[in-house]
This record gives structure tokens, C-alpha cells and sequence, in this order.
């Protein structure tokens, strides 16, 4: 089945979806907008350069296998409401060159991982979750469109359960753009393999860490930094407290936000100390290791990049 993007679909979210968080007892999976069959290779698209990974038999990219081809300045610029691959062919070119070049050859099917700025990801805590699946979605879609800054129909929207505290639940949601989801699924179609799945970075590198099994059953943030922008999540074991993304445009230095973070995760969370900080993302060694520092320092919480974790993953 083609996704919903392309048809113009919605999917049955409420139940579809998630049915498949109740599967999955160890791992905050938000469901993917197209229904999978599982990829054998997912491809990661970002300012600046496009990565291909292994999937592994979770459903989760392997770092240990990634190769990434650069992309020119502007070939894809991730934005939610505006086009966001404005080289198309530059693109389907630098996709068939490092498929080739980390011996993929042509898969079938792969998973799509896109931009956080490409996509928006909103918790809505709700005090009683709706027992029919169509009134959940319509509570859904009511808090969505407050946020989403194009007509809610045009949306291509996904949910599921991102904690359960105080008896309450809290729904993560995430919206983009039919129109930009189309465009990432039509790279796909040019180098011949069907998308299985789309999925946002930073949720996909919360994914592989709780597949990892390596994440502290208590409380630890995530920092996932892109050309374009920075998203920060906190995470309480396996459960999605807190996301955050501010473009760079915005002159919030990273400083900032983890101390905003940190304010908000000990006047509103109950928060003491993270157990962890993961890394991910940075745009060179030394822009890495200048971010573990600022963060440690603020935090004074010990900073792993999520390529080490995965890493002690494979040696395991």
C-alpha cells in the first residue's frame, strides 16, 4: 500500500497505531504515516547531506552501517509549510551514489527519515483518553490545528501514547505537510524503492536508543543538532516528557535552551539530576565535542553521542 500522502488517505490512526504501542512494552514508537512493510534500508535526508543505514530487525536505523553523501547548498532546505527539495535530481543522484557506495545496492523498500523541521511533534496531555477511536482523533486533530499553520486537511498527522503519569496520558502527535511529505516519498519512487515508513529524526534517534537498551530507566535528555536547528527531549525511561525545536534563525544559543530545559524539567517534571545525556547530530567532531562540553557543564551530567551508544551496542 502507497501512504497516505500520496492517496490523500488518512490512515486509522487511533486504532492502527496505537495498537502498536501497546506491542512495543520497552520502546516509545510513534507510528510511522505510511504502514510498513519492514525496510530493509532507511534514508535519512538533511540539510546538507543524505545518510543511508541498515535497518536493523527493530525497525531502527544501525549507525555502525551509515554512509552519508554531501548535498549542495540548498538542494534541500526543511521547512513545514514550504517546498523542501528544491534540487530534486541533485538529490535522487547523491541517494543512488551512497546506495551504492555502502554496498546497498537497490532495496525494495526503505524507511524515510526526515527533518525535525519538516514536521512538528506536539504532547497533548489529556486527563481521559476517548474509548472510540473516532472521537480520539477528532480531540486530536482539534488540538493540532491550533499549532499547524496550514489547513488541517492537508495534513498527514500521526499519534500515540507518549506517557502515562498521575493517571493521565499524554498523546505525542506529529503533523507535516501532505505536499512535503510527497516530496521526500518521490525520491523514493526515482531510485525505485517503495517507502515504508516516514519518520522525524529526533523520534528515530529516540527509537534507537531505547532499542539500544543501553537509556536509564529514569530520567535523560536527548539533543539532536541540525544544520538548521536544535530539538531537545526529555525522556523519563521509555516515556516522552518534553520536546522542543528552535531553528537557528532564532539566535537561541545552545546554552539557552538546555537551561531552559533544565528550569522546565525541575519546576514542571519534579525533575533532580539526568542519569544521561545523548548526542546527536553536529555538524563535525569539534562542533560535537564543543557541544558535550557546554552541556556538561550546565548539566553536570555525562554526554554520550548516540553513534558511541550504538557502538557499545554492536560490541555487546
Amino acid at each position: 500500500m502507497r501512504g497516505a500522502a500520496r492517496h490523500g488517505r488518512r490512515n486509522d490512526l487511533a486504532r492502527n497505531q496505537q495498537g502498536d504501542f501497546r506491542r512495543m512494552s520497552r520502546a516509545l514508537r510513534l507510528p510511522s504515516w505510511l504502514a510498513p512493510p519492514q525496510a530493509e534500508v532507511a534514508i535519512e535526508f538533511a540539510q546538507g547531506r543524505v545518510t543511508v543505514s541498515r535497518v536493523g530487525r527493530s525497525g531502527d536505523p544501525l549507525s555502525a552501517t551509515s554512509l552519508s553523501e554531501t548535498l549542495p547548498s540548498g538542494a534541500v532546505t526543511p521547512a513545514l509549510a514550504a517546498k523542501n527539495i528544491e534540487q530534486p535530481q541533485v538529490v535522487i543522484g547523491a541517494v543512488k551514489k551512497v546506495l551504492e557506495r555502502a554496498g546497498f545496492g537497490r532495496p525494495k523498500r526503505v524507511a524515510l527519515i526526515i527533518p525535525d523541521s519538516a514536521a512538528r511533534v506536539s504532547l497533548i496531555p489529556l486527563e481521559t483518553v476517548p474509548t472510540r477511536a473516532s472521537d480520539l482523533d477528532q480531540l486530536i486533530r482539534w488540538h493540532v490545528k491550533k499549532a499547524t499553520p496550514f489547513p488541517i486537511e492537508d495534513a498527514v498527522l500521526s499519534y500515540g501514547t507518549a506517557a502515562t503519569e498521575g493517571g493521565g496520558t499524554t498523546i505525542a502527535a506529529v503533523v507535516a505537510h501532505r505536499a512535503v511529505v510527497a516530496e521526500y516519498e518521490a525520491i523514493a519512487d526515482a531510485v525505485g524503492a517503495h517507502a515504508g515508513a516516514v519518520d522525524v529524526a529526533s523520534l528515530t534517534v529516540i527509537n534507537a536508543a531505547i532499542a539500544s537498551e543501553s537509556v536509564p530507566q529514569g530520567d535523560w535528555l536527548l539533543v539532536c543538532l541540525a544544520p538548521e536547528s536544535t530539538t531537545i527531549a526529555i525522556m523519563r525511561g521509555t516515556a516522552l516528557m518534553f520536546h522542543r525545536h528552535r531553528l537557528t534563525v532564532d539566535e537561541e544559543p545552545l546554552t539557552a535552551l538546555v537551561h531552559q530545559t533544565a528550569m522546565y524539567y525541575e519546576d514542571r517534571l519534579g525533575g533532580t539530576q539526568f542519569q544521561r545525556v545523548i548526542l546527536a547530530g553536529g555538524a563535525s567532531d569539534a562542533a560535537r565535542e564543543l557541544a558535550k562540553r557546554e552541556i556538561s557543564d550546565r548539566l553536570k551530567t555525562p554526554v554520550q553521542t548516540l553513534d558511541a551508544l550504538l557502538k557499545e551496542r554492536g560490541a555487546a
